[in-house]
């Protein structure tokens, strides 16, 4: 559709920089999780606490794929470095979850009454984080101009993370919890 003497050449070419890039942090963010992973495990000691709370991870990161196809982003640096640096944060609210029903479990209360006891307890608590969290993050979406244009994907990207995280710990992990987790004097595991 072009005029007959216009003539178009590629003067620069980058994307194999961006592809090296993109690769680079899909590896960052698998390092993430694993580590993550053996911290979890290093700390509890139980591989049943270790897969509630490993569990938040892939749910979240998924609901901001989510986003982002549903807002018309790609899946970029800025996009691969806010799920990069959520990956720690969302394991927070299941981490405190997972904790309380343990003690409460301690206390011998059977699993299914000790997530009731927790998270009459900790609801507040993990709301309270989930909000902070994302508050930390939301005022970059009132930068202007280019800079403005590059946080508000990364400030989103992982609001919507701490706030399905906060979903997680006051559904689904107390669910698991009452599931998966057995007194430790029923052999700990």
């Amino acid at each position: 559709r072009l005029p007959s003497d216009v003539k178009l050449d590629i003067i620069v070419d980058t994307s194999d920089n961006i592809r090296n890039t993109i690769d680079s942090l899909v590896e960052t963010v698998m390092y993430a999780l694993l580590f993550v992973i053996i911290v979890v495990f290093f700390f509890l000691g139980r591989w049943r606490a270790t897969l509630i709370i490993t569990i938040t991870i892939p749910i979240s990161l998924i609901a901001s794929f989510i986003y982002l196809y549903a807002t018309g982003n790609t899946l970029n640096i800025v996009s691969l470095s806010a799920l990069s640096i959520s990956i720690g944060m969302v394991v927070d609210d299941a981490i405190v979850v997972v904790e309380a029903v343990e003690s409460h479990m301690e206390r011998g209360l059977t699993p299914r009454q000790a997530a009731f006891a927790a998270m009459e307890e900790v609801s507040g608590p993990v709301i309270a984080i989930a909000l902070v969290l994302a508050a930390v993050f939301l005022p970059s979406l009132l930068l202007e101009g280019i800079t403005g244009t590059l946080f508000k994907q990364f400030a989103v990207t992982i609001a919507i993370s701490m706030l399905i995280s906060a979903f997680n710990a006051l559904t689904l992990s107390p669910a698991l919890c009452a599931l998966l987790l057995k007194p430790r004097n029923a052999g700990r595991k």
